[in-house]
């Protein structure tokens, strides 16, 4: 996948990786090298006693990093899923990106 993806300055890959209990998102420009915005489900805010399935974190998620990128100024992206398969917190954390107002 990633030698038909490339991320630029003003579209970065936005490249997911997912472990068994955490989903990591980074905009990456690929000519640079450099990680632009990074962010991982523990940075959402959850109210206190509520439960939450990980599909749910991961399109908050993709809705937080997407907030973050606009606020740099980022508004749109390669979506690079690493090799997973697009569905669930894959596939949700494109549709919170795309929710939280990135175009991918």
């Amino acid at each position: 996948m990633r030698s038909q993806i490339s991320g630029t300055p003003d579209r970065p890959r936005l490249s997911v990786y997912r472990s068994n209990k955490h989903v990591i998102a980074q905009l990456i420009d690929d000519l640079s090298g450099r990680t632009l915005v990074g962010m991982s489900d523990g940075v959402i805010k959850i109210p206190k006693g509520k439960r939450v399935s990980k599909v749910d974190k991961s399109r908050m998620l993709g809705s937080a990093l997407a907030k973050e990128a606009q606020r740099r100024n980022i508004k749109k992206a390669v979506f690079d899923r690493g090799g997973y398969a697009y569905h669930g917190r894959t596939r949700a954390l494109a549709e919170g990106a795309r929710e939280g107002g990135l175009t991918i």
